[in-house]
């Protein structure tokens, strides 16, 4: 079948490659101009690793990625607060965890089909037509062109959802916080494979050290309204007004802000919908469920998505509706409650009080104590689905 995915972040791609397998016919739709970097620092372990090695990219992947060994909270006077070894976490994932930052995971899933599968770069959809026979798929670039599926893999902001479901759908659940990323380069002061965070209530700011001089730095902060200013300066300016008054590095983070060209920025939302499917267009990845940056799986899960989208359209030999519908069913409750579980965790990025974020950094000094943190880290990490085998 020839199958549009709109989207070449990490869902799209990995979609391809599977489909590609399975002698389909994938084309890329990204709108923008070329393939995209960027992102925050994300940790990547599970089911999302195990498709990875399925996928022949662990090493690329280890290779890109930063073995942390430390998570560090400070305070204004930069006196550490709370310090957790990441060895327990490493334990509870087989070892099999890295961090990195989400654009060069998304090279690596790229680089496996963009010899092999068309991607149209600077283009959108624009229209999706079903007929008897197919799609008619309409681009801002003006042309038209007919497949037999559309998939939309194009995130939490959905331009396929809007098209498929209706622009009213009750689809985005706000959860109260945005995020911003960016990369600082020659920033000083550096600390090799710690992540350190700075919290005060209601707002975070955090830095790793990545290679080449450069550090990422974090930002999440409480809004009432998912507002994002969509622009450059807007983003730095709102950037600069929520933490005017921070301590710690602020100021010289804010700063350094004058120099950078290229800033992440989104709401920290999930994306909760009655079917995944309408006809012949179904949704992937953070399009379908996001579960929200605070799930910390989330490419995980859109590889996994893939994974599985792709195997039940084989097993289904040509029968999308069945595929669809098998999909679904195996995926739908285990994202339900990773979208469950992260809203928990809303309190360790953007805590309210001086007092939960005191209580945050005790918890963080008992996590050191190894059989505590194996019980619990090994709890959040685990993931309660079996890895279909499709033999694709």
């Amino acid at each position: 079948m020839k199958v549009a995915i709109s989207g070449a972040g990490v869902a799209g791609p990995s979609l391809a490659y599977w489909l590609r397998r399975t002698g389909h016919e994938p084309t890329l739709i990204e709108r923008a101009p070329q393939f995209r970097t960027g992102g925050y620092v994300i940790d990547f372990w599970g089911l999302g690793y195990r498709i990875a090695q399925l996928m022949g990219i662990e090493k690329v992947i280890l290779d890109a990625g930063y073995q942390v060994h430390t998570i560090r909270s400070v305070g204004s006077d930069n006196r550490v607060r709370a310090s957790l070894s990441t060895d327990a976490i490493r334990k509870a994932a087989g070892e099999k965890f890295t961090s990195l930052p989400r654009g060069d995971l998304a090279a690596a899933i790229y680089d496996t089909v963009k010899d092999d599968v068309e991607t149209i770069f600077g283009n959108n959809i624009t229209a999706i037509n079903e007929h008897s026979e197919g799609v008619s798929v309409s681009f801002s670039g003006a042309m038209t062109r007919d497949f037999d599926l559309v998939i939309g893999a194009d995130g939490l902001h959905s331009n396929v959802r809007r098209l498929a479901f209706g622009p009213d759908t009750d689809a985005e659940h706000y959860l109260g916080c945005c995020v911003a990323a960016c990369v600082l380069e020659g920033y000083r002061p550096r600390d090799e494979l710690v992540y350190v965070t700075h919290t005060e209530p209601g707002r975070s700011v955090g830095r790793f050290s990545l290679r080449g001089d450069r550090t990422m730095v974090l930002f999440v902060f409480r809004s009432a309204e998912a507002a994002d200013p969509a622009n450059l300066e807007g983003r730095k300016a709102l950037l600069r007004t929520v933490y005017a008054d921070t301590g710690w590095e602020c100021p010289q983070i804010l700063a350094a802000l004058d120099d950078v060209d290229d800033l992440y920025f989104d709401v920290v939302s999930q994306i909760r919908l009655p079917s995944w499917s309408r006809g012949r267009t179904a949704l992937v990845g953070d399009a379908a469920a996001c579960v929200s940056l605070l799930a910390g799986e989330g490419t995980g899960l859109a590889m996994t998505e893939a994974y599985v989208l792709a195997g039940e359209l084989h097993c289904a030999q040509g029968d999308y509706r069945r595929a669809f519908a098998n999909y679904e069913k195996r995926l739908r409750r285990f994202i339900e409650d990773k979208q469950i579980a992260a809203q928990k965790f809303l309190p360790v990025f953007a805590t309210r009080t001086q007092f939960g974020v005191r209580f945050r950094d005790f918890v963080m000094g008992t996590l050191n104590f190894r059989p505590l943190a194996g019980l619990l880290v090994s709890r959040s990490l685990r993931d309660d689905f079996e890895l279909p085998d499709y033999a694709m």
